[in-house]
């Protein structure tokens, strides 16, 4: 699957959200803004049902939170990049600065791990997560992400 046909640019952003559930809060507003069909308070609600059976926090300063949403029939993410990294209970206890969120469709099961799958594998690359780290704005983030 190609990241851009599930991230939108305007769903890309550098931010200093200075905790996890301010950034949580940001993912589910900029998500909210992009697909009207989502409300901001049912996306954070679902990322923090996730986040509540364990942290999304992959290690290396990475971390993908996920939810289930019955309202939408693709799936939609999310990236933050964080000036200043932030707690998040990863499971190697180092701070995140890059946010990878991923909504999917309550009834794609499937589709939702292999997308995550997909992308644990391309935050694993650590020539991508380095260019990702430099990158200065937005639109340089995109670039990064979706090449």
């Amino acid at each position: 699957m190609e990241l851009s046909t599930i991230l939108r640019p305007e769903c890309t952003t550098c931010a200093t959200p200075g905790s996890k559930k301010k950034v949580l809060e940001l993912i589910s507003d900029l998500a909210a803004v992009q697909y009207p069909t989502l409300s901001s308070q049912e996306i954070f609600e679902s990322l923090l049902a996730r986040e509540k059976m364990g942290s999304t926090g992959i290690g290396n300063g990475i971390a993908i939170p996920h939810g289930r949403l019955s309202n939408i029939d693709q799936p939609v993410a999310v990236l933050v990049k964080c000036a200043e990294p932030i707690a998040f209970d990863a499971i190697d206890n180092q701070p995140v600065d890059i946010l990878f969120a991923l909504l999917v469709p309550a009834d794609q099961c499937e589709q939702h791990l292999s997308t995550l799958a997909a992308m644990a594998e391309k935050l694993n690359d650590k020539a991508i997560v380095k260019q990702l780290r430099k990158t200065q704005d937005e639109s340089e983030l995109y670039q990064v992400i979706t090449q």
